[in-house]
């Protein structure tokens, strides 16, 4: 995987991670608060049997309450005829009233004959508890609640009952009824199982948009880069195929200025030492003429050697700074077209040497294409320091790049402008042109990395 594609992969994994840790951190928020709520509904539907087993005690005391109070302690008939009210008091197919004495045996037990005149005070229900035992000791203690397991008569299966036991003290007497839990606990498991299918619709929901969507994202970012790249690589080929034209070009005109140039002036260097060798050998009056003019040929050949050493890199550049390779420029500028040059150069620069090269080569491409393209008499060129920052503008009084002929052709088909902008974006600088029909004006500003620190202070000793 390449430098890019990490750096989207790692862009794109956090996001997946915050995706799901903020849909799980929202699962189980829900989770919680639905929990809650089924938990809150269960007490309630307890809380609502509860009330419902005492309604039906009280209604149960209530319709032996005249029997009862006016019995005596071993009034048997009136406890024959309380049992027959209990028994008869049956409501659904589940509810009825049982009686047990506080030793355990059982005295009423409508959906259970079997029971009756038996002792199930040691009877204990599958989870091990002291059914009678614990409901005697509800009814002792002046009636209460007590939950256990129990057999459902409409189903025969154990299910969880809610008992109310009350005390008949008189007669020592436990009078109790109940309710199943079954369908309590059915609601809520039916509840329970909603909330966990709805959890996980909305987690698949949640998962079937977001993945989708980062793989989207993905993938345009990955295409994107592809594209970007292949531009790129477009953009470069173009400019390297440039550059490698320009240096033909430019051995081209080395070539012509050498043939054309030197090597006319040292064939005529030859021919003139020829001529005055002739000439001294016959001892011929015009002899010292000729080597007079053999002399001037090869001045103008090593004036021609220096004029292209200095194209291709001004020594003085290196020994005195930007200021002075600029003003030996222009004057030589100046002198060759014939075109007026105005510098000026407020204050000494402070630049890196690579920094000083780029200014001083945009300065020569563009003196070279005012020569050549913009039908100028006026160059003005200016440098300066602003905040740290330098600056250089040259501006020209020509034809600019929408004047006849195309004054910016000759830069689109070489390096041009793209060249200059590149050797100013190389520091990070910024490169501005505007060009109209009565000039052009270039301005090159270098941000404060592209000047050399100040010299640190020599203290007196």
């Amino acid at each position: 995987m390449h430098l890019r594609h990490q750096i989207v992969a790692l862009a794109i994994v956090p996001l997946v991670v915050a995706i799901l840790t903020i849909t799980a951190f929202i699962t189980w928020q829900s989770t919680r608060l639905a929990q809650s709520s089924i938990e809150t509904f269960e007490r309630n539907m307890l809380k609502a049997k509860e009330t419902e087993l005492l309604n039906l005690t009280n209604l149960a005391l209530s319709a032996i309450r005249d029997v009862y109070e006016g019995a005596g302690t071993d009034d048997q008939q009136a406890k024959d005829r309380v049992r027959s009210i209990l028994t008869a008091l049956d409501y659904g197919k589940d509810g009825y009233f049982f009686v047990y004495d506080y030793d355990g045996n059982n005295i009423v037990h409508p959906r259970q004959a079997f029971r009756a005149g038996h002792n199930w005070f040691d009877l204990v229900d599958p989870d091990g508890d002291q059914v009678i035992a614990n409901l005697i000791g509800k009814a002792i203690e002046g009636g209460g609640l007590h939950q256990y397991k129990w057999e459902k008569p409409s189903s025969g299966e154990m299910a969880d009952k809610l008992s109310f036991a009350a005390g008949l003290n008189k007669w020592r007497w436990m009078v109790g009824t109940g309710v199943y839990l079954d369908d309590v606990y059915a609601q809520t498991t039916a509840a329970k199982a909603d909330m966990r299918q709805n959890i996980r619709r909305t987690f698949t929901i949640v998962a079937m948009i977001a993945v989708p969507a980062v793989l989207v994202v993905f993938a345009t970012c990955i295409w994107i880069t592809l594209h970007e790249r292949r531009l790129a690589d477009e953009k470069l080929r173009a400019l390297t195929q440039r550059v490698i034209d320009t240096q033909e070009e430019e051995r081209a005109r080395l070539a012509r200025e050498l043939h054309d140039g030197i090597s006319q002036s040292l064939v005529g260097v030859r021919y003139a030492i020829d001529l005055a060798s002739r000439k001294t050998s016959s001892q011929a009056d015009d002899a010292a003429a000729a080597i007079g003019r053999g002399a001037d040929a090869l001045n103008g050949a090593i004036k021609e050697v220096r004029r292209l050493s200095h194209e291709l890199r001004p020594r003085v550049l290196d020994d005195l700074g930007l200021t002075p390779a600029l003003k030996s420029l222009t004057e030589n500028f100046a002198e060759r077209t014939g075109i007026a040059v105005a510098i000026e150069a407020e204050t000494p620069d402070r630049l890196k040497p690579e920094a000083s090269t780029a200014l001083y080569r945009i300065a020569q491409e563009a003196l070279t294409n005012v020569e050549r393209h913009s039908g100028a008499t006026r160059v003005e060129i200016r440098l300066w320091s602003e905040r740290g920052r330098m600056r250089m503008t040259i501006a020209d009084n020509g034809k600019g790049f929408g004047g006849a002929g195309g004054g910016d052709q000759p830069m689109s088909r070489g390096l041009g402008l793209r060249n200059m902008k590149e050797r100013i974006g190389h520091f990070g600088g910024i490169f501005l042109v505007r060009s109209s029909d009565t000039g052009t004006t270039l301005t090159a500003m270098l941000p404060k990395s592209a000047g050399q620190p100040a010299a640190p202070l020599q203290e007196a000793s």
